[in-house]
């Protein structure tokens, strides 16, 4: 959704600013607003501009030769409809009244103010013809340079961009930094083999910079070129043996077909550059993913000793360590992030405290949460410390923590609702978590985050009838949310209702979220349902490769087991049940399929 303009004071100011230039160009005097700075050659990217009320104005670069305009009454009236219908939310009109303005001036200001709109209004000829306008009436400009080349990258006109490009590349006095922002100019284009032929072209020229390599070496990754990307970013380190980022990419490379190669890619640089931070923090995260603890904690080590003061390498070593439990290692490194001023305490002191709740050390979370300060952790803080009173059996004092935190914001409010909500319902009080959502949902009826946990209360205490309408009003207020599709779907899918309705549902969510594990179960789950077990299978282990969920497992036990492989599913059964201890899901499973 794209926002409204909001009648602000900025782009009052700009229309104001605006007007005295021109009036100002009328007088022979032409000269910008604000006092002109050399200009600084800026890195080639796709311009993400902000809307019309928050641009303060043009920054400032080289002079321009700015044209001697006559300020009639249709330029004025033109401008003047052209910041009005963006103040009252009509952007469309907006753009088009600038870009109409921009032909009939040719003044550079009013051009770079068209582009900007008309990238806000997602116009992208509109865009290009200003922005194509800015450039000519502005040549010195690397801004407008910048975004005409991005534009025409992005709406995939790679030709006509390939010499804007190269005059960027060329003149923007760092071809090394412009190379390595390329991709992110071409990141928008749909067509990944003609974005890198168009790299390939620009790289020519410069066969003994590294960058051009490195650049030439993404775009083909970008377009599953698998080999040619590793070529190129192996001559991009012929080039500079010692370029970090290079074997990290080459690294990122061979991880797409074997995590040992791209350990022994990462290992045989740390020989040879031993004092590389980032190649071996990489290093460890891979043994990380490899199970290879003991060698990734003698890396943590490493990296602590030769960076002791370095917090954003500790903050790294310690959430590593947190995944791997070593909640000792952990705690120690927090800890001497807050001895050395890290500059996110609070999220140091959040990390403590899940660290001591995760121990079952409830009196020391409960400090740790207590000091975190306002902020952006503040409210999760207080929902944590809310949390671990109701794990030590203090209900009614969570539930009072609660209610005391005041909320900034509705979507605050909701939060709070919801997290009284939860402890509810882990005390098996589904019924009271139901009334208070719904008391919520007088107050805030069109909140998505109230009306989706209200389905699924509603769902516990057995009221379909309130699970659908809610489901059913979220998905027309939000109709992107696939869980919404997804937990309708499943819920009918569960009930063995309007099976067919089920399956359409769960693949509207599939199409939004096709990675999304639980909705891949869903369709695995309706399948089942329909009497399909083998195509119920395909999904079911799609899913549990993905995420080992004690309900993922369940479902695939109970379909592997009504498909006749029951050692299959006795033995995934009760591995299940080895990790996950009294879950009722899994034991109601068991006791179904052998009573």
């Amino acid at each position: 959704m794209i926002s409204s303009f909001s009648p602000s004071r900025a782009g009052l100011s700009i229309a104001y600013c605006l007007v005295l230039a021109l009036l100002a160009s009328c007088a022979g005097q032409p000269t910008m607003p604000e006092a002109p700075v050399k200009e600084k050659v800026a890195p080639v990217m796709v311009p993400v501009l902000p809307p019309a009320h928050a641009i303060k104005g043009p920054a400032p670069e080289a002079e321009a030769e700015l044209p001697k305009q006559d300020l009639t009454e249709t330029v004025l009236y033109e401008f003047l409809l052209a910041e009005v219908a963006g103040q009252r939310g009509n952007i469309g009109l907006s753009a088009q009244a600038y870009a109409d303005l921009a032909r009939r001036t040719r003044d550079p200001r009013i051009a770079r103010r068209a582009t900007e709109i008309a990238v806000y209004a997602r116009m992208s000829n509109a865009a290009i013809e200003s922005a194509r306008i800015w450039h000519e009436t502005d040549p010195k400009s690397t801004r407008a340079l910048q975004s005409l080349a991005g534009l025409l990258a992005n709406a995939g006109r790679f030709d006509e961009a390939h010499p804007y490009l190269q005059k960027l590349i060329a003149t923007g006095g760092d071809p090394a930094a412009a190379f390595l922002q390329l991709n992110r100019t071409l990141g928008a284009a749909t067509d990944k083999s003609a974005a890198l032929a168009l790299v390939q072209r620009l790289a020519e020229e410069y066969p003994q910079l590294p960058q051009a390599h490195f650049a030439v070496a993404q775009a083909a990754a970008n377009a599953d070129k698998h080999e040619p990307a590793l070529a190129e970013i192996r001559r991009a380190q012929d080039l500079k043996p010692d370029w970090e980022a290079a074997v990290l990419l080459e690294a990122q490379l061979l991880q797409r077909g074997s995590n040992a190669k791209a350990l022994e890619r990462l290992a045989a640089f740390l020989k040879r550059y031993p004092k590389s931070r980032e190649v071996r923090l990489n290093y460890a995260r891979t043994l990380v993913a490899e199970k290879r603890f003991a060698d990734a904690r003698a890396e943590f080590q490493k990296l602590v000793a030769d960076n002791p003061t370095n917090t954003e390498v500790i903050f790294a070593v310690a959430l590593l360590s947190m995944q791997l439990n070593e909640f000792a290692m952990a705690e120690e490194n927090l800890k001497r992030l807050l001895e050395l001023n890290h500059r996110d305490k609070a999220s140091v002191r959040m990390y403590l405290g899940q660290i001591a709740e995760d121990q079952k050390h409830f009196p020391e979370a409960l400090r740790w949460y207590s000091e975190v300060d306002q902020g952006e952790q503040f409210l999760p803080a207080q929902i944590r410390y809310a949390q671990v009173l109701a794990k030590q059996g203090k209900l009614n004092d969570a539930r009072k923590h609660l209610r005391q935190v005041s909320a900034s914001s509705e979507q605050q409010r909701a939060q709070l609702v919801l997290a009284e909500a939860q402890i509810l319902r882990e005390a098996s009080q589904p019924k009271e978590a139901f009334d208070l959502v719904a008391k919520a949902l007088g107050e805030l009826p069109d909140n998505p985050d109230l009306l989706y946990d209200y389905a699924m209360l509603a769902d516990k205490i057995d009221r379909v009838d309130l699970l659908e309408t809610s489901l059913k009003k979220l998905i027309k207020l939000r109709p992107d949310n696939a869980h919404a599709y997804n937990a309708l779907g499943y819920s009918l899918a569960d009930r063995n209702m309007r099976l067919e309705e089920a399956r359409d549902l769960i693949d509207k969510a599939l199409k939004l979220a096709p990675d999304d594990a639980f909705i891949i179960d869903s369709m695995g789950w309706v399948y089942y349902r329909m009497g399909k077990p083998q195509e119920a299978l395909k999904f079911l282990r799609r899913a549990f490769a993905s995420r080992p969920d004690p309900e993922i497992a369940a479902h695939l036990s109970e379909v592997l087991w009504m498909a006749g492989e029951r050692l299959e599913a006795e033995k995934l059964l009760q591995d299940a049940i080895l990790k996950n201890p009294g879950n009722e899901i899994l034991n109601g499973t068991l006791k179904r399929l052998k009573p």
